[in-house]
């Protein structure tokens, strides 16, 4: 390689046949497949919260197609145990051992399914699988394969029989996606997809590939001024009276935690990256922002009896806390 924007070209062009692939297969849906993309290059997990047949599980699946890795699905009950989940030791009586049988966390792609349907000791299970990246059984430790991918979905019309979620484990999905209906002329192209000739994914990248964007990723260059920002938005949510914010301090019990601020700039190194630039500006970080916040934040009884939602808090949050100008900007002001 002996140019310099040599590794960037083939970067795009990698990641841009990804995504031509996948979108074969699932019609819209852009800004959720662009949140899957930004979640796998950064090396975070996803919470998708949407109704029943919006191609949640069909997107996922159709990815670890394209990439040559593997795809596995846990439908999340009540009466799931954390072994169904990491696996077990099984008695051989033949040869008179315990063998270890690994459960289906050891994958690419793994979609938790309805996950807040599972109690408290199933959460712990994966809840360790997400931060550690390995899974404990027996005293032995078994790493899952890289890349790894966690896509929690809830189903936002059913609550009976759920089971909140731990805020620790919350605080561990990098970004909480909502996916809405599609539009009409988007339904229409579905139903034709569907109901017409199946479409084979063609295999266009390897997970070792993956794991080098992933690398390649970490390159992306970040201001000072950009990480400051992301500082001051996440420090904004715990004292919102130190940000002129006196008025919101009433709305949120907890802010968001130092997690929060990382993810932000991860996940504008990599939203810079899909967008074939090898530095971040602050729109990179601005339109990911409800994304990783919405979550994190615990509101209070007067936020929940006005109707205030977690988005809306966090869109005025945004207003007082303006983002930083962008590079040579100020010399275009000037001109």
């Amino acid at each position: 390689m002996t140019s310099a924007t040599t590794p960037t070209t083939d970067t795009a062009q990698l990641m841009e046949q990804i995504l031509y692939e996948v979108k074969r297969v699932v019609v819209g849906q852009d800004r959720f497949l662009e949140r899957v993309m930004v979640a796998i290059l950064a090396q975070g997990h996803l919470l998708v919260e949407g109704v029943p047949g919006l191609a949640k599980t069909l997107t996922v699946k159709t990815l670890a197609n394209t990439v040559q890795g593997g795809f596995k699905r846990i439908q999340f009950t009540p009466d799931l145990v954390p072994s169904d989940l990491v696996g077990t030791r099984i008695y051989n009586q033949k040869s008179g051992d315990f063998a270890t049988s690994l459960g289906p966390v050891f994958t690419n792609l793994l979609l938790a399914d309805e996950i807040n349907r599972a109690p408290a000791k199933v959460q712990s299970a994966l809840l360790e699988v997400m931060q550690e990246r390995q899974v404990t059984i027996a005293g032995e430790t078994h790493k899952v394969p890289n890349p790894f991918l966690v896509m929690a979905t809830q189903n936002p019309i059913e609550t009976e029989g759920t089971y909140p979620l731990p805020e620790a484990q919350v605080d561990r999905f990098m970004m909480k996606v909502l996916v809405d209906y599609p539009t009409d002329d988007e339904e229409f192209v579905i139903v034709q997809r569907v109901t017409g000739p199946a479409v084979n994914v063609t295999p266009v990248a390897t997970t070792e590939q993956l794991a080098a964007l992933q690398a390649e990723c970490r390159r992306i260059y970040v201001d000072p001024s950009l990480m400051q920002y992301a500082v001051r938005l996440v420090s904004a949510t715990r004292k919102p009276e130190a940000h002129g914010l006196k008025d919101m301090a009433r709305y949120i019990t907890f802010g968001a935690s130092p997690r929060a601020t990382i993810n932000l700039v991860e996940g504008a190194r990599a939203l810079a990256m899909l967008r074939g630039r090898t530095y971040a500006l602050p729109e990179d970080m601005t339109d990911l922002v409800p994304d990783v916040l919405r979550h994190r934040l615990v509101l209070t009884y007067d936020a929940l009896s006005e109707g205030l939602s977690s988005d809306a808090l966090i869109g005025k949050l945004m207003a007082k806390v303006p983002p930083p100008p962008k590079p040579l900007e100020h010399e275009k002001l000037a001109a």
